[in-house]
């Protein structure tokens, strides 16, 4: 007879003892060991188990893996909470190791346990199911376990009336995982489900509650058919709900006016409750006691403290590495105001009146008006801030119906810039910066002026919050206003230069992105001499400080390349030293990057950080475009092509991305040090046309187009290489604008310089191509790619015939092309018009818009 596994005695033993020192402080009490081990040891004990399955459960011997899981169910219905929660994270893990299909009796035994009239065994098993739902949902649903969801799901909804609250929040948090997958054994039950929840709506307990929240929620993301007959009854509860004195409760009714915004039937379903709705939203908006005892919200000052940022009050930063787009239409999703960063009702409840306020546009004002006048003006401090968010909240979806007021609104907010409270100056600075488009457009003397003059008070404000709201708020204006701003330049420089001596840590980091901006905005305005004296010094101090791996160097570089790409040749005096440390960033990443890989021991080695790479990378893009010929000799005497071509074939997508911007930009600037390279480079840049990685695509593609206009005729070789990539990209459906564009614009350079080799397959692309470029702005890039179609046509006149009809509306989308581009266009529209005969070009032209008509007739005098 085989002997079972157990435990050896005194090994266990020793174990038991280690557990125990590391837990109490006093040795004494370790000696006087009680017979039943103590619940924060057991506790441990099972956390390390875990582990051990986690790390090592395929190797266990099966006898030791059958006593694991033997041991675990018995001890499901352990009389501690602590214990059974401990058993059940243990027995999911095991679960999730492939083992539900070898632990057959696993789920039948805890299906059993439900119906223990043993609270804790009842509990246990549910706890336990609870966690296998969580992170098994998919497999449970599937044949592979006969669907043990036909059992499992009836068998949970029975417990929603069950007598202990505990029990019946498990229940719902169960069959809430099967929401979202539309798993058949639920959607069998829908209606009982329902009927379950309803009847649970008022439940004492909070959880209950909560969970019945998260359900409709779900469900009315996946469910929404079954729901509409009770819709008015549910919106009735949240509305209630909503306003859950406690907290957890409120928060998940809210989330359900963000998933309503995102039905159809919101407008019907809830225009006539919004004046019960919007008052209740406004309300969460307001800071808790406990938010303003934490943010010390009622203390005015705080950035001359002693006590410096702590490492974790700043969150991580994403660089964004550079992308070559045309036309700039990236949305900023602005409603951070900067609070307490965990998602809470306040944040719920602004970015549900956002979400509204897209769905009903100026129909929610006359509901909201009332409820501002009265917040706005309010004498409770806390009550007003909820005011002036609201108003923020709004602004995008109700814009058009706020512009009438904002003559009143944007003068008064000016004023609460300078409230007494550090939080209602700090909400002032988001609500004003959502609305800069409109301050922009009007009279700079009545608007422009002293919202931006008070906004430059607040970036110098005594409050670390105010002073990060202001910048932030200041970075968007000066997006909205670009070279509006030149005239203020001087007086801009001068606070955010004078901003550098007083930022702590953490705001220092979002100055540089308003520095950054700044130059992005202003662009060569900004190499005026006065201004570059007063700017550049404290950047280069800091960029001295700064050690090669403090993650503080990524915002710099970011804003030094903006700043370098405006200032161009003003840049000179300081480019040699930057282009050196950022080739050698590059440099020691992929050093690094070699020793960790090849290494026999890789917990040695730390693999690098290789946002480092990235931001070098972008920063040189930036010195190549700013700089022009002028880094050549830079170039000429560093190892950057070779370090480059390691970029360039690097595993992460952005390492990548960045490689390919830089050579388009190096093309650009100094294309000499780059045609060595070509033979190599082309493949990669062929590789790598894969429109699922939208970004490296998007500079890949681009960077062939450069490369194309410099190499000339040579290209032709390469051109099997790229062109039936392109090709496809070109007609894939869904592929998102800018990398329509810049398909676009290189398939046309590359018929601009070797028409002979892309003109035969014009057919499979000139529609698209036509319908992609006749939206952006006239530029050298849009000029080169119609040279290249033209070009295209005269080879092959009968590829464009059938879509001839896009063709004209594509050079009409032109406003001054050059002369000679002109008369390419006339004597492709005059050929073909001779070539069909005047009647069949008369009804051809016949179907042309009126205003087409009038542009061609204007333009090729057609």
């Amino acid at each position: 007879m085989k002997m079972e596994w157990k435990p050896e005695e005194e090994g266990l033993r020793q174990i038991l003892t280690l557990l125990k020192e590391s837990q109490s402080p006093d040795t004494a009490t370790q000696r006087a060991v009680q017979q039943s081990e103590e619940e924060p040891t057991r506790s441990l004990s099972g956390l390390i188990l875990k582990n051990n399955v986690k790390a090592r459960y395929n190797s266990f011997l099966p006898e030791v893996a059958e006593f694991i899981k033997r041991e675990c169910l018995s001890a499901v219905g352990d009389p501690s909470p602590l214990i059974r929660a401990t058993v059940g994270i243990i027995i999911t893990t095991i679960a999730s190791k492939g083992e539900l299909t070898s632990w057959p009796e696993l789920l039948p035994a805890l299906c059993q346990m439900l119906d223990s009239q043993d609270y804790n065994v009842c509990e246990g098993a549910f706890g336990a199911l609870q966690k296998i739902c969580e992170d098994t949902a998919e497999l449970l649903d599937s044949d592979a376990l006969n669907r043990p969801l036909n059992v499992l799901i009836p068998k949970f909804l029975q417990f929603f009336r069950h007598s202990s609250p505990k029990i019946r929040c498990h229940a719902i948090a169960c069959v809430n995982y099967f929401i979202m997958g539309r798993t058949q054994a639920l959607m069998l039950h829908i209606d009982s489900f329902l009927e379950n929840l309803f009847h649970l709506a008022a439940d004492e307990d909070t959880d209950v509650r909560k969970n019945v929240c998260h359900a409709l929620v779900l469900l009315l993301e996946v469910q929404l058919d079954r729901l509409i007959p009770y819709l008015p009854n549910i919106i009735e509860y949240m509305l209630m709900r909503t306003q859950d004195p406690q907290q957890a409760v409120a928060l998940e009714a809210c989330e359900f006016w963000l998933s309503l915004a995102e039905q159809n039937v919101c407008r019907e379903m809830l225009g006539p409750r919004l004046p019960a709705l919007l008052p209740v939203l406004v309300r969460g908006m307001r800071y808790s006691e406990m938010d303003v005892s934490l943010l010390r919200g009622d203390r005015d000052d705080d950035a001359d403290d002693a006590e410096p940022d702590r490492d974790s009050d700043i969150r991580p930063r994403f660089h964004k590495p550079r992308s070559h787009t045309l036309s700039n239409d990236e949305e900023d999703g602005g409603d951070d105001d900067g609070s307490l960063s965990d998602w809470n009702l306040r944040k719920c409840s602004a970015a549900a009146l956002d979400v509204l306020a897209n769905v009903f546009g100026a129909d929610l004002l006359p509901v909201l008006f009332p409820i501002l006048k009265e917040t706005l003006f309010h004498d409770d401090w806390v009550i007003k801030e909820s005011g002036i968010l609201a108003v923020g909240a709004v602004a995008d979806g109700c814009m058009s119906g706020m512009v009438p007021h904002l003559p009143d609104l944007v003068p008064y907010l000016v004023c609460c810039l300078a409230e007494r409270k550090a939080l209602v100056r700090a909400i002032t600075c988001w609500t004003l910066s959502r609305y800069s488009h409109w301050i922009v457009s009007q009279s700079h003397d009545l608007y422009l002026r002293p919202v931006m003059t008070e906004l430059l008070k607040r970036v110098l404000d005594n409050n670390k919050r105010v002073q990060e709201a202001a910048c932030s708020a200041f970075a968007t204006l000066e997006e909205e206003a670009c070279t509006e701003l030149v005239p203020y330049l001087g007086h801009i420089l001068q606070t955010l230069v004078y901003a550098f001596s007083r930022y702590q840590h953490k705001n220092l980091l979002i100055l540089y992105d308003a520095i950054g901006t700044l130059a992005d905005s202003v662009g060569h305005h900004l190499n005026k001499p006065e201004y570059i004296d007063l700017l550049m010094p404290p950047l280069i101090t800091k960029w001295n400080v700064l050690k090669d791996e403090d993650k503080d160097l990524f915002p710099l570089l970011e804003c030094l390349s903006s700043v370098a790409t405006a200032l161009q040749s003003g840049f000179l005096p300081y480019c040699e030293p930057v282009f050196r440390r950022c080739v050698s960033l590059i440099e020691q990443t992929l050093n690094q990057n070699i020793v960790s890989a090849n290494s026999q021991s890789p917990e040695q080695f730390e693999a690098p950080d290789k946002d480092f790479m990235i931001v070098a990378l972008d920063l040189l893009s930036g010195l190549a475009e700013g700089l022009d010929g002028h880094i050549n000799h830079l170039v000429l005497n560093s190892n950057l092509m070779q370090l480059l071509y390691q970029c360039m074939q690097d595993p992460m997508p952005e390492v990548r991305q960045s490689s390919f911007a830089l050579l388009g930009d190096l093309t650009k600037a100094c294309f000499q040090h780059v045609l060595p390279y070509i033979p190599e480079f082309l493949p990669i840049l062929g590789m790598n046309l894969n429109p699922e990685l939208i970004s490296v695509c998007n500079n890949a593609t681009w960077a062939i187009g450069e490369i194309s206009i410099k190499l000339g005729p040579e290209t032709s070789k390469y051109i099997p290489l790229v062109l039936s990539n392109l090709v496809e990209i070109i007609n894939r459906p869904n592929t998102p604008k800018t990398l329509l564009e810049n398909t676009a614009i290189t398939i046309g350079r590359l018929g601009y310089v070797c028409p002979h080799d892309v003109a035969p397959v014009l057919h499979q692309f000139v529609r698209q191509w036509c319908t992609s470029l006749r939206n952006i702005r006239d530029n050298d890039e849009k000029d080169s790619a119609f040279r290249g179609i033209c070009q295209m046509i005269q080879v092959n006149p009968g590829g464009v015939v059938p879509d001839f009809m896009f063709f004209c509306d594509a050079v009409a989308s032109w406003s001054h092309p050059k002369d000679d581009l002109k008369e390419m266009f006339t004597k492709i529209l005059h050929g073909f018009k001779a070539q069909v005969g005047d009647d069949n070009w008369r009804r051809f032209a016949d179907q042309f818009p009126v205003q087409l008509s009038a542009r061609l007739a204007a333009m090729c005098g057609i």
